[in-house]
C-alpha cells in the first residue's frame, strides 16, 4: 500500500512530488513541470486530495513521519541502483555459466547443490546435538565416530603405504638409472672428471648404419673364440682353456705387443689353482703369491734370453758365438755386443775378456743358475766366501739363503761392497742376500723390466724378524710403490701402455691392470678377454656391488688389494656392439650367468632382458610362435635350459616400460595366457569404438586379437574367467562397431542383440543393470560409445520405418505401428538403464541419447 505526502516547492520552475513507501520505506521523488496555463481547477483538485492523503496518513499512529532533505533521497536512490545492478549482474553469470558448463553436459543446479552440502569441518562431530540423557543418540555418535576414526586412519596407513611404496620404485628406477649413467661414464676414479680438451674417447660408440656390425677385425675374432669356448661348456664337453683361445688370436693379428701380452697372461695363470670359494683369502695366501712371483720371474727371464738370443743372431760377426751351445756362451757373445771394450771399475778380474761380475750378472738375468755357477767355480779363487752363498741360494727351493748366511753376506756387502765401483758384483749380492733395497743399480738395470726383475728378486715374503727395514721388500710394498709412488707418468702409460700394464700384471695387480688397459679405447678388448681369462680361472678380485667404480678399494681389505667391477667392464664393451650384433653380446652376458645384482637378480636374465628390449630381436633372441602354436627356438634355448623364466622376465620388463604389443607376444612364448588376454583387453579397449582402416592400430590389435583367439580355441587354453570373458566381449564390440561404422544397421543390432549387453525391453533393464556391475573397467570404458551408437541404430530403423510407404500388402498398417512401439520402448529402456547404471559416463552422453529419442517420438 503505497501512501503519498506532497508539498509543493518551486525550485527552478520544477514542482517536487514525494512519494513515501509504506512497504519499502524509501522516498521517491518526481518532478512535475510548471505549467502556467494549467487549470486552475485542476490545482484545487490536487491541492485538496494532498490534504485529505496527509490527513489519512497523520491518523495512522504505528506508521513512523519521514522527512528526507535531497541529498539523503539521492544517497538512498543510488544504494537502490547498487543493489538491483549486482544482483541483476550476477544473475546474468549465473545465466552465461549455465548455458556454457550445460552446453558440456554438466548439470550446474545438481553440481551447486552437491558443492552447498560439503561439510568443511576437520573434526568428528555429531550433525545434531543429542541430549544428555538421549543413550540411543549417544551410543549412536560414538558408533559413527569409531567408524569413522577407523576409516580416517585406515586412509592415513593407505597414504603411508602408498608412499612408501612410490619411494621404494624410485629408488630401484634411480639405481637403475644411475647404473646406465655409470656405464657410460669413464671408470677410473678421478679421471672420470677431467674435461679437458684431449679426453679419453668416449665408452658410447658412434651410432652405426642399422644392419652393420659394430664389430672391428679384432673383436670379431676374439668373439669367435668366446663362441667356441661357451659351445664346449653348453655341450657339456671338457672346459677348455680360455687363455689359449684367446692367445691363438694373437698369432694372427701380427702385433707383437699384443702376443708378448697374451704369453704374459698364460705365464702368470699357469699356477697350482686351489679350489677355494673366497678369491680374495686364496689370491693373498702367501703361496699363491709366492707362484705368482715365480712365474714373473721365469717369463722376465725367458724374455730376455730371447732378446740376447735375437740380439746375437742379429751381429753375428761382432758377436763371436762359436759352435758350444748354452747360455755361457751366449751370454758371451751378448757381452761381446754390449760391452765391447774394458769398463773402469770392475773388480775381481775378466773371464774370456770380460769382467766376471758382468758375466755373473748376464747368466742370472736370462735365468740360467748353473751357467753362473759355472762361472762361480771357473774363477772361485777370487770371489772368496761368494761360491758357498751361491751354492746354498742355488740349492735353496725358495731362493732363499739361511738366515746365517744372509746376514753374513748382508755384513759384507755393508762393509766392503756398498761403495763399489762394480755396478754388476754390486747387484749380484744385493740380488743374492735380498739387501739395500733402496738402491735401484741404474748403471745395470737401465729398463724397466730390468729393474722389475731385480726388484722381484728381492721381495721377501717370510718376515723372520732379522732383517732391518732397508733390506726386506714385500710385494705389497713393491706394488704401492709401481702404482701409487710412480703412477703413470712415470713409465709414460699413454704411449707405452703395453709396458704399464705388464709392469702391473707381473706384480699380480690383475684387477690394476686390466682397468688401465680398458681405458685406452684401441686395446679395449684385449682388457676384456684378459679379465675374462682370469674369471675363469677364479683369479679375479670382483667388486661386491655394481655401483663401484670399474677399479675400487673396498673396506676391510688390505691396502694394496683392488677389486674390479666385472659386470660393468663386460656391459660397457657390449653397450658398443649390443644393438647391431646381439647374438655376439649374448655369448659375454652368458658369463655373468652366476653373478647378481643389488637387488639379488641374475645378472644373465637381466642383461638378456635389456638386450632384447633395446634390439628388438625378440624371435631371433628369444625364439617365435609357429601358426601351429609351436614355439620356434631361439638363441637363448642353448644357455638356458628353463627359457620360460628369461622370457617371463624379459615380457615384465617389456610391460613395464609400456611395450604392450611385444609383451604379448613374449607372455604367449612363456605360455601365460592371463598376461596375454589382460594386455590384450587394455590394448582393445581404446580402440574398440574407433573406425577400423587399412594399417591401423585397431586393424592391427584386431588381427592380433584374432589370431590368439583362434589359437587359443583351437588348444583349448583359457585364462581366468573374468579376463577371458572382457576379451571375447571385446572383440564382439569390435565386431559390432565395424558393421555400425559400415553402416550395416541390422547386422550390427543383431550382433548387440546376442550380447545381452544392453536392456532392449523395459522388462531386461534391472537385470542388465545387475549383470553391468560385473563388467570389467576395460568394457566399462567403451559404455558411452555402445549406448550412443545402438541408439543410433534404434533412431536409423525408425527413420526407415516411417519412410517406408504405409499400408501395402506386405506390411500391414497393424505391424508398422506395432514395431514403432517396440523402437520407441527399446529406446526408452536404454535411457533407463543409462541413469541407473553406478558409472559416470562422458558429459553429454545422457543429453544426446535424450535427444534422439525425442526425434523418434
Amino acid at each position: 500500500m503505497l501512501y503519498v505526502n506532497v508539498t509543493t516547492a518551486e525550485q527552478n520552475g520544477v514542482n517536487c512530488e514525494q512519494i513515501h513507501s509504506r512497504d519499502t520505506g524509501s522516498t521517491i521523488f518526481t518532478s512535475i513541470p510548471h505549467s502556467r496555463g494549467m487549470d486552475a481547477e485542476g490545482f484545487g483538485e490536487l491541492l485538496q486530495q494532498a490534504e485529505q492523503l496527509a490527513a489519512e496518513t497523520e491518523a495512522v499512529s504505528e506508521l513512523p513521519h519521514v522527512e528526507r532533505n535531497l541529498q539523503e533521497i539521492q544517497q538512498a536512490g543510488e544504494r537502490l541502483r547498487s543493489r538491483t545492478l549486482t544482483r541483476t549482474s550476477q544473475d546474468a553469470a549465473d545465466v552465461k555459466a549455465s548455458i556454457l558448463l550445460g552446453s558440456r553436459g554438466l548439470d550446474i543446479f545438481h553440481i551447486s547443490q552437491r558443492l552447498e552440502s560439503l561439510s568443511a569441518a576437520t573434526t568428528f562431530e555429531p550433525l545434531e546435538p543429542v541430549k544428555d540423557t538421549d543413550i540411543q543418540g549417544f551410543l549412536k555418535n560414538e558408533r559413527d565416530n569409531a567408524l569413522l576414526s577407523a576409516i580416517e586412519e585406515s586412509r592415513r596407513r593407505t597414504f603411508l603405504l602408498a608412499e612408501e611404496y612410490h619411494r621404494e620404485s624410485m629408488l630401484v628406477q634411480w639405481e637403475q638409472v644411475k647404473q646406465r649413467v655409470l656405464h657410460t661414464l669413464l671408470g677410473a676414479g678421478e679421471d672420470a672428471l677431467d674435461f679437458s680438451q684431449d679426453v679419453e674417447p668416449s665408452f658410447v660408440s658412434q651410432v652405426t648404419a642399422p644392419g652393420r656390425s659394430a664389430l672391428d677385425s679384432v673383436e670379431v675374432a676374439y668373439g669367435r673364440q668366446i663362441y667356441i669356448f661357451n659351445e664346449k661348456i653348453v655341450n657339456g664337453h671338457i672346459q677348455p682353456n680360455l687363455g689359449d683361445l684367446c692367445a691363438s688370436v694373437a698369432e694372427s693379428l701380427d702385433d707383437k705387443n699384443v702376443s708378448d701380452m697374451w704369453l704374459m697372461v698364460k705365464q702368470m695363470t699357469d699356477v697350482l689353482l686351489v679350489p677355494a670359494k673366497d678369491t680374495l683369502k686364496s689370491r693373498t695366501s702367501v703361496e699363491m703369491q709366492i707362484a705368482f712371483v715365480r712365474q714373473a720371474l721365469c717369463f722376465l727371464e725367458n724374455s730376455y734370453k730371447n732378446y740376447t738370443l735375437v740380439t746375437v743372431f742379429g751381429n753375428l760377426h761382432q758377436a763371436q758365438l762359436g759352435g758350444v751351445p748354452g747360455t755361457y756362451q751366449l751370454v758371451r757373445s751378448f757381452l761381446n755386443i754390449k760391452l765391447p771394450g774394458p769398463l773402469p771399475g770392475m773388480q775381481d778380474g775378466e773371464i774370456e775378456g770380460h769382467p766376471v761380475w758382468s758375466v755373473i750378472y748376464y747368466c742370472l738375468r736370462c735365468g740360467d743358475l748353473n751357467a753362473a755357477m759355472q762361472v762361480v767355480n771357473r774363477v772361485q779363487h777370487q770371489l772368496g766366501d761368494f761360491k758357498t752363498w751361491f751354492q746354498e741360494y742355488m740349492n735353496s727351493p725358495d731362493r732363499r739363503l739361511s738366515p746365517t748366511s744372509e746376514n753374513k753376506l748382508r755384513l759384507h756387502y755393508r762393509r766392503v761392497l756398498r761403495n763399489s765401483a762394480d755396478p754388476y758384483k754390486r747387484a749380484v749380492y744385493c740380488l743374492i742376500g735380498k739387501c739395500d733395497i733402496s738402491d735401484n743399480h741404474g748403471e745395470v738395470a737401465d729398463k724397466t723390466e730390468d729393474y722389475l726383475w731385480l726388484k722381484l728378486n728381492q721381495v721377501c715374503f717370510d718376515d723372520d724378524g732379522s732383517s732391518s727395514p732397508q733390506d726386506r721388500l714385500t710385494l705389497p710394498q713393491l706394488q704401492k710403490q709401481l702404482l701409487e709412488d710412480y703412477g703413470e707418468s712415470h713409465f709414460s702409460a699413454s704411449q707405452q701402455p703395453f709396458l704399464y700394464f705388464q709392469v702391473l700384471f707381473l706384480t699380480a695387480q690383475f684387477e690394476a691392470a686390466v682397468a688401465f688397459l680398458f681405458r685406452v679405447e684401441r686395446l679395449r678388448s684385449h682388457a676384456v678377454h684378459v679379465a675374462l681369462v682370469l674369471y675363469e680361472l677364479r683369479l679375479l678380485l670382483k667388486s661386491s656391488g655394481q655401483s663401484a667404480q670399474l677399479l675400487s678399494q673396498e673396506p676391510g681389505d688390505t691396502p694394496m688389494v683392488r677389486r674390479l667391477n666385472f659386470i660393468r667392464l663386460l656391459m660397457l664393451y657390449t653397450r658398443k656392439f649390443e644393438s647391431t650384433d646381439p647374438r655376439e653380446a649374448l655369448q659375454y652376458f652368458y658369463f655373468l650367468r652366476n653373478e647378481k645384482d643389488s637387488q639379488g637378480e641374475n645378472m644373465f636374465m637381466r642383461c638378456v632382458s635389456e638386450l632384447v628390449i633395446e634390439s628388438r630381436e625378440f624371435d631371433m633372441l628369444l625364439g617365435r610362435l609357429e601358426k601351429d602354436g609351436s614355439r620356434k627356438p631361439g638363441v637363448i634355448d642353448k644357455f638356458a635350459g628353463d627359457t620360460r623364466a628369461i622370457i617371463s622376465k624379459v615380457a615384465l620388463e617389456a610391460e613395464n616400460k609400456g611395450l604392450f604389443e611385444e609383451a604379448v607376444k613374449l607372455y604367449e612364448l612363456a605360455k601365460n595366457p592371463d598376461k596375454v588376454l589382460e594386455l590384450m583387453n587394455r590394448l582393445l579397449s581404446p580402440v574398440v569404438a574407433q573406425v577400423s582402416a587399412p594399417q591401423s592400430n585397431k586393424e592391427r590389435l584386431k588381427n592380433t586379437a584374432v589370431a590368439i583367439a583362434e589359437r587359443y580355441r583351437s588348444q583349448g587354453v583359457a585364462g581366468d574367467k573374468s579376463i577371458n570373458s572382457t576379451f571375447y566381449l571385446l572383440l564382439d564390440l569390435t565386431t559390432f562397431f565395424d558393421e555400425y561404422h559400415a553402416g550395416h544397421v541390422d547386422r550390427a543390432y543383431d550382433v548387440m542383440e546376442r550380447l545381452k549387453l544392453l536392456p532392449l525391453s523395459q522388462d531386461s533393464v534391472e537385470e542388465r543393470v545387475a549383470a553391468f556391475r560385473n563388467f570389467s573397467d576395460e568394457v566399462r570404458h567403451n559404455l558411452s560409445e555402445v549406448l550412443l551408437a545402438t541408439m543410433n541404430i534404434l533412431l536409423t530403423q525408425h527413420k526407415r520405418l516411417k519412410a517406408a510407404p504405409a499400408g501395402t500388402p506386405g506390411r500391414p498398417q497393424r505391424t508398422v505401428e506395432d514395431r514403432d512401439m517396440q523402437l520407441r520402448s527399446q529406446a526408452r529402456a536404454l535411457i533407463t538403464f543409462a541413469g541407473m547404471i553406478p558409472y559416470n559416463m562422458a558429459g553429454d552422453t545422457n543429453a544426446r541419447l535424450v535427444q534422439m529419442e525425442l526425434l523418434m517420438n
